[in-house]
């Protein structure tokens, strides 16, 4: 049986839609729960808002780089095209592998927590509670299994619920700023930012702790990669959409932790895992709670549809070179879906949704998906210094922007090994990413001599 070419999928994205792939993926559980843990690790106004401008700016710094390498190279897959043609089969195999075993599954697995801890909430039900403890991970995976049929059954679905909840999340997180800045200045929110740095609020390890958190809330601005196969004009569409959905999502995230200071001191931020719920309890009451849970019911199940929408463009990519098994890299003859990978994606997603907690999900996420970021990032040196690609955009202050990207995720792997509290998780964690060594060695380097490139020849 013939294998379906990576160009089977059809360009149906347009620059809007692009977009809201970006955001909406980006957008979900993060802005809702991580508050709590960056005001518990730095308890002062302007440590915790400084951690949520950085984490921004590092994210600026990798999506500018991103859109002059996915403008260059607008293929299925993303960050492991990037990877494979500028570092070499193996890394690529690497990131497809740490997909695999441990990012997309946790990624889908915190998500859909946290979305149906909510639902449960707009129920009248304490997801906490040991009666519901299990129904609510039954309900996360199900809801994996019914946005994955949204992306089966063909990418203008999976487009439009993406959106829709886009539109949804992004507009009730913007009303939720305005009526809380509005209340805050009306009120005395400004003693909430005094005193503004508070003894032992800004240290690094613990900044570097919580940038873990604020970098989990704004994942999701490289998902779009994935399917730059399928985004129509490319090469003016991929670079516009990346850097504008990022900056939208930065815009909307360091004015909510503003909006929820005018609202709480930061010590009832600390005690809070659902903050937005509790600042519209504040100024709206118990209308405003309920308002707030739709909305981020809203927020995570497009989050959730974004990645179901995305990331099985990656197996599908590897499928089709040959790195993975080849039916995976199938396209449904109506739908024009890679229906196998999606299936295969939320078959992993559900099957971590009931294994695992919300925080393990998130930790393990993070700590898998930096090292690659890093990788995808750092293609432009590679691209750059052979000539061989005539991008639409180049990023600006090259090549100090990328350079202060690779050096974040250092940073930020570094001070996780470092910290007794999380060194071993992401020892653990790293070491089911290199475990995946030896499996290429045994399987696909085997039979391709380990140093030819899929697609693309020599790696170097």
């Amino acid at each position: 049986m013939e294998l379906p070419r990576r160009g089977t999928l059809q360009r149906r994205l347009g620059f809007w839609s692009a977009t809201a792939v970006l955001i909406g993926s980006t957008i979900g559980s993060g802005i809702f729960r991580s508050p709590a843990g960056v005001a518990t690790r730095l308890p002062g106004p302007v440590a915790m808002l400084s951690v949520w401008i950085v984490g921004g700016l590092i994210v600026l710094c990798g999506a500018l780089t991103l859109a002059e390498v996915a403008g260059a190279l607008p293929e299925t897959g993303g960050l492991y095209v990037f990877i494979r043609t500028a570092w070499g089969p193996m890394p690529a195999f690497l990131f497809g592998w740490a997909e695999l075993a441990v990012i997309r599954a946790a990624s889908l697995g915190a998500v859909s927590t946290t979305f149906a801890e909510y639902s449960f909430r707009l129920a009248g039900k304490d997801p906490a509670a040991a009666l519901y403890v299990t129904p609510v991970h039954w309900a996360a995976a199900a809801a994996i299994v019914v946005s994955a049929g949204w992306n089966y059954r063909g990418i203008r679905w999976g487009s439009m619920v993406q959106n829709l909840t886009t539109i949804a999340k992004y507009g009730g997180l913007l009303a939720l700023v305005i009526v809380a800045l509005i209340v805050g200045a009306r009120g005395d929110g400004a003693r909430h930012f005094v005193p503004p740095i508070p003894p032992g609020s800004m240290r690094l390890v613990p900044f570097g702790l919580a940038l873990v958190g604020v970098l989990w809330a704004y994942d999701g601005w490289a998902d779009l990669s994935f399917v730059a196969g399928e985004v129509t004009n490319p090469r003016r569409n991929l670079p516009r959409a990346l850097i504008g959905g990022t900056l939208a999502v930065i815009a909307i995230y360091v004015l909510a932790n503003v909006a929820y200071l005018a609202v709480l001191p930061i010590s009832a931020i600390r005690t809070s895992p659902l903050v937005a719920a509790d600042v519209a309890h504040v100024i709206l009451g118990a209308p405003g709670a309920r308002l707030v849970a739709m909305t981020v019911v809203l927020s995570t199940l497009g989050t959730l549809n974004g990645s179901l929408l995305t990331a099985p463009r990656i197996f599908y990519a590897m499928a089709a070179d040959g790195a993975f098994l080849r039916p995976v890299g199938a396209v449904h003859p109506r739908y024009g879906t890679p229906y196998v990978a999606i299936a295969l994606t939320a078959a992993l997603g559900v099957v971590f949704v009931l294994l695992r907690t919300f925080e393990q999900l998130a930790d393990a996420f993070i700590t898998a998906i930096v090292p690659f970021y890093a990788l995808g990032v750092g293609a432009v040196f590679v691209l750059r210094r052979r000539g061989e690609h005539e991008p639409p955009f180049r990023v600006p202050l090259y090549p100090l922007v990328p350079a202060v990207f690779i050096l974040a995720a250092i940073l930020l792997l570094g001070n996780a090994i470092v910290d007794p509290g999380t060194r071993w998780a992401t020892l653990a964690v790293l070491g089911v990413v290199v475990a995946g060594v030896p499996i290429y060695y045994a399987t696909v380097g085997r039979h391709r001599g380990g140093g030819q490139s899929y697609a693309q020849g020599p790696a170097t």
